[in-house]
């Protein structure tokens, strides 16, 4: 089964400190926010280097394509917000969203899919 991964890109607000957003996610884990159908995987990367302006990543690896498609939906028919995983709702709105300059659903992102 070829995989689906896709990488998530954060950009911390001025005010955020990175001890503050890795204290974040960390609580997520903790609350098991990430514990989603199909979801087999994740990371969160800090920058170190390179010509990206974006402090923090996030690589999300779920089983196949058909599982991926079950959370958010085909790409000509993502899933609307209000219907994403509750788990998912709360990173997103109550935790992710204070921190980071955009508005969670407009971060810079990409799927990707093994071949």
């Amino acid at each position: 089964m070829k995989k689906v991964i896709s990488i998530h890109e954060y950009q911390l607000k001025n005010n955020v400190s990175d001890a503050q957003f890795e204290s974040a996610v960390e609580s997520a884990r903790s609350q098991n926010l990430f514990n989603l159908p199909g979801l087999i995987d994740y990371y969160f990367l800090k920058r170190i280097r390179g010509t990206r302006e974006v402090a923090y990543t996030a690589i999300w690896i779920y089983k196949n394509k058909n599982a991926w498609e079950k959370i958010w939906g085909a790409k000509s028919n993502p899933v609307p917000k209000e219907q994403y995983p509750e788990t998912w709702k709360i990173w997103e709105n109550e935790v992710l969203a204070p921190l980071i300059t955009q508005e969670p659903d407009r971060i810079h992102y990409a799927a990707y899919e093994e071949f």
